[in-house]
């Protein structure tokens, strides 16, 4: 089977067992909870892209508390933003949350909008995210495709072991297609397909014995055919310019004042990687250099 490949089950068949196992199994997430709102919800969606939940529970709790509302950290500098993050990685991520609540405070009186095409006008939001905050946080309509998502479809509808390295149109079909009809049912599928992923339904070592879809998985009933597509990207760290950047950034967050060349030469024995690391964050908006060669996290 390839991954365009329609799936054979009634969608309708698939929604009570994958929701019903929800019901039971669902973590239990602070920005799941009520009291989260659709902020909550927004700053975990930004937290968790390529995050895993362990890592941002602990930087989730102390942002939210100290940014209850987007006008909170819209009022402050955005170098904060990125100071809080810490090391949770790709801080560019922590920039544009910094500029999704200033539009958000412009823009919608502080209110995390609830229309899909508002949501998706935020600048630092996409597809996914939009789709997101307005499935979990607004209970509506749409298909939430991360990676765990794509997993679970891949392997239960087309009968693949992983999904595409990109998310493909076929993908997006795929999931329209699969989605309830109901706007809460089709809000629960999201996050219930998702979890089924993240505990289950895993990249390695997936535990169908506790699959509520393993008896009409595609996968499993083809004898788990091993991935023919092109190779996985692995993701490298060690050496690389990520790796220089955040220990340039580790010292920039732990300093109150501006910090001169000389410690920043200090995290990097290799210049040419370490200069072009720091261009790079400079370029980037997350680092501002200063006369006499001085260097902090940006103030506007």
């Amino acid at each position: 089977m390839t991954a365009t490949t329609s799936t054979q089950t009634p969608p309708d068949s698939l929604h009570t067992p994958v929701i019903g196992w929800f019901e039971q199994h669902a973590r239990d997430l602070p920005w799941r909870r009520p009291e989260a709102g659709a902020w909550g919800v927004m700053v975990s969606e930004f937290m968790l892209q390529q995050t895993p939940v362990n890592r941002v529970l602990p930087v989730y709790e102390q942002w939210v508390a100290r940014w209850p509302r987007p006008a909170d950290l819209a009022a402050d500098a955005p170098g904060e933003a990125v100071r809080a993050w810490g090391r949770l990685g790709y801080p560019r991520r922590a920039l544009r949350l910094h500029g999704a609540a200033q539009a958000i405070t412009e823009r919608h009186g502080g209110d995390v909008p609830s229309e899909h095409g508002q949501l998706l006008a935020l600048p630092g939001i996409g597809e996914y995210t939009a789709a997101a905050v307005a499935s979990f946080a607004y209970g509506q309509r749409h298909a939430v495709l991360d990676t765990n998502v794509r997993r679970v479809f891949a392997r239960a509808s087309t009968g693949i072991q992983y999904p595409p390295n990109a998310t493909t149109a076929a993908e997006r079909k795929l999931a329209r297609a699969l989605l309830p009809e109901e706007d809460e049912r089709a809000a629960r599928w999201a996050a219930a397909t998702m979890e089924l992923g993240a505990l289950v339904c895993t990249a390695k070592n997936e535990d169908c014995t506790r699959c509520p879809i393993a008896g009409q998985c595609a996968w499993r009933l083809a004898g788990k055919p091993a991935h023919q597509g092109p190779p996985r990207r692995g993701q490298t760290y060690a050496g690389t310019d990520r790796q220089v950047r955040g220990r340039l950034l580790a010292v920039l967050r732990d300093a109150i004042t501006p910090v001169p060349q000389s410690a920043l030469d200090a995290v990097w024995d290799e210049p040419v990687q370490r200069a072009r690391a720091l261009d790079g964050l400079v370029a980037d908006g997350l680092v501002e250099p200063l006369a006499n060669g001085r260097y902090r996290l940006p103030l506007t």
